[in-house]
């Protein structure tokens, strides 16, 4: 695992001042570009999907499409997209949710999900971990079981892991990176 880690970091680029003064952004696109390192990333969150005996994937809007619609493909399960509120066509579950300034929604097809699914929910970064929070409450609400969440790095100064460890229940959550 350390090769992979290695190989993920050296794909990630800072940019400093983004969007804000202050703000040392980490940019994933020089990773997804470069077809070993996308594979690598590919192929380990696959894994945990695999370890986790999940039966669907949720990826969040947007980056979470990005590496959870290839893991699901990877792993042999389903893909299910969770978006921003007024993305989805026809009926819906929503979950609100507290964001720094304001507030935000996402929404998911109830109907993708069943009593049977479990379901491991794949992002790009995890922050401050609310959007995270409230696609696990998305999942219960729809009547699935979350089997865990993976990232492919986590903000540890934010404080992400422990708002969502009493959320997840005992769910695990795998970073491949931590920064």
């Amino acid at each position: 695992m350390t090769g992979i880690r290695e190989l993920l970091l050296s794909r990630i680029r800072d940019v400093a001042d983004y969007p804000e003064p202050g703000v040392m952004f980490k940019d994933i696109t020089p990773l997804l570009a470069d077809p070993a390192a996308f594979s690598a990333l590919s192929g380990a969150l696959a894994d945990i999907a695999r370890a986790t005996g999940a039966t669907k994937v949720v990826g969040l809007e947007a980056r979470g499409f990005i590496l959870g619609a290839p893991v699901a493909v990877r792993a042999g399960l389903g893909f299910i997209p969770v978006r921003k509120a007024g993305k989805l066509p026809g009926a819906t579950l929503s979950q609100a949710y507290d964001l720094e300034y304001g507030s935000a929604e996402i929404e998911v097809h109830a109907e993708d999900l069943s009593a049977d699914d479990r379901v491991l929910v794949v992002d790009d970064v995890l922050a401050t971990g609310g959007t995270a929070e409230a696609s696990v409450q998305l999942i219960r609400r729809a009547g699935a079981e979350v089997a865990g969440l993976a990232v492919l790095m986590e903000l540890g100064f934010l404080g992400g892991r422990a708002r969502l460890e009493p959320a997840l229940a005992g769910a695990p959550l795998e970073a491949l990176l931590t920064v």
